[in-house]
């Protein structure tokens, strides 16, 4: 505990240091990764406590066909229509296991997406183009066509960054309840 105390005191005040854990000294922190979550925030109604710290959306979004949108993700393997143009990887594939909107208090939404990997900008363009749909602006058969077309030029804007965060890391050697309780 004095080792996690002494690493937040010299940490700057956007990360802090939650838990320590036991590795061999082969794990690798990307690449021995089995699940990632991330949480997108966006709210309906202004407020000065989150604009820094999420989007400000329309109250006329309609999250319940977002949701079913979102749905579609656990089904689809190849992201090419939602990554990031000229970027140098070897493959698109992705094991989307949640994909939904939540509500919380006072007009806040947060998008949870949790899924083997990621591809760069995968997150903000999938939540822009659920954004369309939310707006009316596309069909949720136009969404499939979407995803089926595996071109980043048919998906919908790449959402502002700062409403997103990385929630969650699960590796195969760290039970998820010591370290995120």
């Amino acid at each position: 505990m004095s080792f996690q105390r002494s690493l937040n005191s010299i940490l700057g005040k956007n990360i802090a240091v939650n838990g320590i854990v036991p590795v061999t000294d082969d794990a690798h922190a990307r690449f021995d990764a089995i699940k990632r979550t991330y949480r997108y925030f966006a709210s309906t109604v202004k407020t000065p406590f989150f604009n820094t710290l999420s989007w400000q959306c329309s109250p006329a979004l309609d999250f319940d066909k977002m949701n079913e949108a979102a749905s579609l993700l656990l089904e689809v393997s190849d992201f090419a229509s939602f990554a990031k143009l000229h970027s140098d990887v070897k493959t698109t594939i992705c094991k989307v296991t949640d994909a939904s909107w939540h509500k919380i208090a006072d007009g806040g939404w947060y998008f949870e997406i949790s899924a083997d990997r990621f591809l760069r900008n995968m997150v903000r363009a999938v939540v822009g183009t659920l954004v369309d749909v939310g707006r009316g602006k596309l069909s949720i058969a136009g969404f499939t066509e979407v995803i089926e077309s595996k071109n980043r030029c048919n998906a919908g804007t790449s959402m502002p960054a700062h409403a997103l965060y990385l929630w969650a890391v699960e590796y195969p050697y760290i039970e998820i309840d010591q370290f995120y309780t």
